[in-house]
């Protein structure tokens, strides 16, 4: 990928982005999700959405996480999932639906798919700090949560690299103030340590109200923060 210079254009807004060539694989196809974005575009255009908001990305749990600004109320909040991205998608598209609006904070779920579909967990933690770097040459007092991946029963085969998966960003995390991780792992396992089923729609991948709510609740003390000043503004 080459470097590029883009224009990003909110009413009132006029934003220079450069995105600076990284880790993202080359094999990378954004043309996956293109309609998607666009009509995200197509609806920024017509409802600018509000500033320094925080800014849920990535896969299709954030995407059908339809109760969002009722889960934060009072809380500008604002959901950009795409469902069947990767993290390496996250990176590639950030410049359009995430950098625009300037985030206060970040929460950013992907991974999951990832795994499933064969990419090493080393490979899902270069593009977590791709996507760091690219957020932080835009703005480096944004603040950038990961929730951890969570444990579908349906890839529930794929629990030892998740568990990886999962330490790695949690050490990363803990290496960077400005960074943080919410755990959903743990409360969605049950007394002998297995996947919720009750948390999960009938595809056992996806969750019901009763998973979000639990994301809700372990998300919202981090949300809670959000006034806090990053290590970089101080």
């Amino acid at each position: 990928m080459t470097d590029k210079i883009m224009l990003n254009l909110i009413p009132g807004v006029l934003q220079i982005v450069v995105l600076l060539s990284g880790p993202v694989d080359a094999n990378c196809n954004p043309g996956n999700f293109e309609e998607e974005i666009r009509q995200y575009e197509e609806s920024d255009s017509v409802h600018p959405p509000t500033l320094r908001s925080v800014v849920f990305v990535g896969s299709s749990s954030i995407r059908m996480w339809e109760t969002l600004e009722e889960d934060f109320p009072g809380l500008p909040v604002i959901n950009r999932g795409f469902g069947g991205c990767e993290m390496e998608d996250v990176v590639w598209y950030a410049n359009r639906i995430v950098l625009p609006y300037q985030p206060k904070t970040v929460i950013v779920y992907a991974g999951d798919n990832d795994l499933a579909n064969g990419k090493s967990v080393e490979k899902v933690l270069l593009d977590c700090k791709a996507l760091v770097k690219r957020i932080r040459d835009s703005d480096p007092t944004t603040r950038i949560g990961f929730i951890l991946i969570k444990p579908s029963p349906s890839r529930w085969h794929l629990e030892s690299e998740i568990r990886d998966l999962n330490e790695k960003i949690q050490e990363y995390c803990n290496s960077d103030e400005g960074l943080f991780y919410v755990d959903v792992f743990t409360p969605m396992l049950d007394t002998d340590q297995l996947p919720r089923n009750e948390l999960f729609l009938e595809d056992q991948l996806h969750m019901n109200r009763d998973g979000y709510r639990l994301w809700r609740d372990a998300v919202r003390p981090f949300l809670m923060r959000v006034d806090q000043p990053h290590p970089e503004a101080r």
